[in-house]
């Protein structure tokens, strides 16, 4: 079989200004990186905003398995999909990050036939935008530290320094650490730690802001720590805001590059679809949706995550309103929300397709919570039998919903023409009454159990006391209008990864609250979750190397 690399290695690629072209950008308006990557320029977006928006779907899945979804593959397919059938269409995906690349996700770039391309250059570096907003994170970080080692103005407690440093790297030995150590021309001894860079705020910042003067703003609200009556302490007042900008004044700029059948695509940001909102920037989705009538784009886990914060949080905040939405599907995905373990999944199993689909119809509830309407895409595998296809069809079917079976993985575009006619279908029907699953005005707590009852089916949303007194502190403190981020296990309702298909009834543990000031949400953890992942027992890393033409092996 040949390799997504293989694939991608033998592609033809147009080059950028033609693919620019597709969206009538004019060629002064793109800036080159190499011959297949480019960016758009500040400039050139800023004269769009008096355009119409096209219209936009959201591309998200049923609860992830170790057995695969195939989100951005479905996206890339789709987007092409509807290329064949006559649309201008623009896809929008988040950057992948190398800790995943080297560790045991993979990249983010699709797969097969469905790939985003250079997929080697996309999944390694690519413009450099992570560096850009890791080093801007750490400038803070070392503005903070110098801060208080030159007479501490602020008078920060270096006991209640909030924000830690960032790599784009999985290293589980720098999540817990002390730094300043080695007498007072070294700093002040304190505890502090890494996180990986897509879990920074600086991250969802960019991500969510509107233009360089927002961006600016919102970065200046970062809080980094407390006085010690409680107070806090923000990066404008440690006057971080304006050189962190400068930073990030070119990595603000969206990333435009092609699929394997030239369909434009905007791979721009990549925020923690845990600890933050698991969608590409406001800015690319915006400017897409003014070049393009389609604008296809994904969002990070299972709907219930990645979804939800899509729709609560970005569409909210850039006055965005979806068209429709596809939620993507497997067979062997749904055997294992039947309960089939990983090694058995090969032979056919109809009833544990029936069982799992209880998953997916959750998701589909919960879709038709915010008012837009879903076609459900079955991600075709080979070993997938026509009994299971046609179980899954009936389940959806009996819901209302269309369930389309899509072969993009290895047919491109082409496998993916039904479901593009189909979402094109409910586009067009303009059935889409699209509205966030609460108001501003109710309190964190109350959106908290809104989401827990709504999405999860939990029974009740209990707090560590110092989460709950922190979240009224905040409400005091006027965040209350903030929406919340949910931190959680992707593989659940709840917050327990073992608790597969539809469970409940649970109890949704919130463990600890945090203020996300500059991206304008507040974030309740629920369970373990990690925001500085380690390296599995074998590492991909341990098997990507140059072979003697100087190429990448070992690559996906």
């Amino acid at each position: 079989m040949t390799s997504d690399i293989e694939i991608a290695r033998a592609a033809t690629l147009k080059p950028m200004v033609e693919i620019a072209a597709g969206l009538d950008v004019p060629a002064d308006a793109i800036i080159p990186f190499g011959r297949s990557k480019a960016k758009l320029s500040g400039e050139y977006i800023a004269t769009l905003k008096d355009r119409p928006r096209g219209k936009l779907i959201l591309v998200t899945a049923i609860s992830p398995t170790p057995a695969g979804e195939g989100k951005t593959t479905t996206t890339v397919g789709l987007g092409d999909g509807l290329a064949r059938i006559g649309k201008k269409v623009a896809i929008c995906l988040r950057e992948p990050s190398l800790g995943p690349c080297f560790g045991m996700k993979g990249g983010a770039a699709g797969g097969g036939m469905a790939q985003v391309v250079p997929m080697e250059d996309i999944n390694l570096h690519f413009t450099g935008d992570f560096h850009a907003i890791t080093s801007a994170h750490n400038l803070l970080a070392a503005l903070v530290d110098n801060h208080v080692h030159w007479g501490n103005e602020q008078q920060l407690d270096t006991r209640r320094i909030a924000f830690r440093r960032v790599m784009d790297m999985n290293d589980r030995s720098l999540r817990n650490l002390v730094t300043g150590l080695g007498g007072a021309a070294h700093g002040t001894p304190r505890e502090a730690g890494f996180d990986i860079t897509v879990a920074s705020e600086v991250m969802a910042i960019l991500c969510l802001a509107r233009d360089l003067a927002d961006l600016e703003d919102r970065l200046g609200k970062i809080v980094v720590g407390e006085r010690a009556d409680r107070s806090r302490v923000t990066a404008a007042d440690i006057g971080a805001a304006g050189a962190m900008t400068v930073l990030l004044k070119d990595a603000f700029q969206p990333n435009l590059v092609q699929t394997l059948e030239h369909t434009p695509t905007f791979i721009h940001g990549g925020p923690f679809a845990n600890i933050a909102h698991g969608c590409n920037t406001l800015v690319a989705t915006d400017t897409a949706l003014r070049l393009a009538d389609y604008v296809v784009t994904e969002a990070g886990f299972g709907a219930d995550l990645g979804a939800e914060k899509f729709f609560d949080i970005k569409c909210r905040k850039g006055g965005l309103e979806p068209s429709a939405a596809v939620l993507v599907a497997t067979i062997r995905a749904l055997k294992m929300n039947g309960g089939t373990p990983k090694d058995q999944l090969g032979g056919e199993n109809v009833a544990a397709v029936e069982a799992g689909c209880a998953n997916l119809g959750r998701h589909i509830e919960n879709m038709a919570k915010f008012g837009v309407p879903v076609v459900v895409a079955i991600n075709h595998f080979i070993a997938d039998s026509e009994a299971e296809i046609a179980a899954v069809q009936s389940y959806c079917e009996a819901r209302g919903v269309k369930a389309v079976l899509a072969t993009h993985w290895a047919e491109g575009g082409q496998g993916a023409e039904k479901l593009a006619e189909a979402v094109s279908a409910l586009v067009e029907g303009g059935t889409s009454r699209f509205a966030p699953l609460y108001g501003d005005d109710l309190s964190l707590a109350d959106k908290i159990e809104i989401i827990a009852t709504s999405i999860y089916c939990a029974g009740s949303v209990v707090y560590e006391r110092s989460a709950r007194q922190q979240l009224q502190r905040w409400q005091e403190a006027g965040y209350g209008r903030l929406p919340v981020c949910m931190a959680k296990t992707q593989y659940s309702f709840s917050a327990d990864p073992s608790l597969i298909g539809a469970p409940e009834g649970h109890e949704l543990h919130v463990r600890e609250v945090r203020l996300s000031a500059g991206a304008g949400f507040v974030v309740a953890v629920c369970g373990a979750i990690m925001t500085m992942p380690g390296l599995p027992r074998k590492p991909a890393a341990l098997d990507i190397h140059l072979n003697g033409a100087g190429e990448v092996e070992g690559l996906f």
